[in-house]
């Protein structure tokens, strides 16, 4: 059984907040914060302070308060977003990337020369103040391979800690994620971290497939929490994971805290976090 093969990025705060009708008070998300650092996970995507106050309140919070997992805040390519960020003191600052010509020409109506100077400034000024920087690929699943090893070669010179790809539209299937997972990696020469969407009912299968390829990090959230379809699933992930890698992980405890997830969400609609 090989140990030690990947980290658990949750992104339950983030993510996966971004369900249809969930949200959580500041209070609630410290509450879950505080379970997931109990149960171990390498890094909390504490959320998006940009926001505003009660956003930046809560990553603060955690920041202050969580012991052993590293706590991340979730930025757009944008200064001001970073800006934001840097006044909640988390550990790790986290540029999202737009990289299929559909989100830069149709989302944000520019070219790819203006994403490759857009990042390098943003990376300069968050690693200029000290900070871990990770970067997000967004859209990844449906970029150009030459143009994302290339603009991860350029994260790689300025510092960067590792990248992560986005299946945003959760189209990937197992296959697909090895290969592409596989040829970023040996390319880019940097640690992946893999985020997926459950829109196709693939997200733990792609991420196990993304883990057999190399990926060091992956996200999860409690209960499969996320837009639309959802994300990954914790419990899910390392009770199908573990039937070839170690997992430090105790099954029942990360039931209990899909549980709490599941309290603190408030449903009452059907939908069941707890597993």
């Amino acid at each position: 059984m090989k140990k030690n093969a990947f980290h658990i990025v949750d992104t339950t705060l983030r993510d996966g907040e971004q369900s249809p009708g969930l949200a959580l008070s500041s209070r609630n998300k410290m509450i879950l914060a505080q379970r997931l650092d109990a149960l171990g996970v390498y890094e909390i995507e504490g959320g998006i302070p940009a926001m505003g106050a009660l956003e930046q309140e809560a990553v603060k919070g955690m920041s202050l308060h969580c012991r052993r997992a590293r706590i991340a805040a979730w930025n757009r390519l944008s200064l001001q977003d970073i800006e934001a960020s840097i006044a909640c003191s988390p550990d790790i600052v986290h540029i999202s990337v737009p990289v299929s010509d559909l989100q830069i020409q149709k989302k944000l109506q520019k070219d790819r020369d203006w994403i490759e100077q857009s990042v390098r400034v943003c990376i300069a000024y968050a690693r200029e103040r000290g900070y871990v920087v990770t970067a997000g690929f967004e859209d990844a699943s449906r970029a150009d391979m030459n143009f994302m090893i290339g603009l991860g070669r350029q994260l790689k010179e300025q510092g960067v800690s590792y990248l992560r790809f986005a299946d945003t539209v959760g189209i990937l299937t197992p296959q697909e994620t090895y290969d592409k997972i596989k040829t970023l990696r040996d390319a880019s020469a940097m640690d992946i971290e893999f985020h997926a969407h459950n829109d196709l009912g693939m997200a733990v299968a792609n991420s196990i497939a993304a883990v057999q390829a190399g990926a060091r990090y992956i996200d999860t959230t409690l209960g499969g929490v996320g837009e639309r379809a959802g994300n990954c699933s914790l419990v899910e992930f390392l009770e199908a994971v573990s039937l070839d890698y170690e997992s430090p992980f105790r099954i029942e405890a990360v039931q209990e805290a899909a549980a709490l997830a599941s309290k603190l969400f408030g449903l009452q609609d059907g939908r069941d976090v707890s597993l």
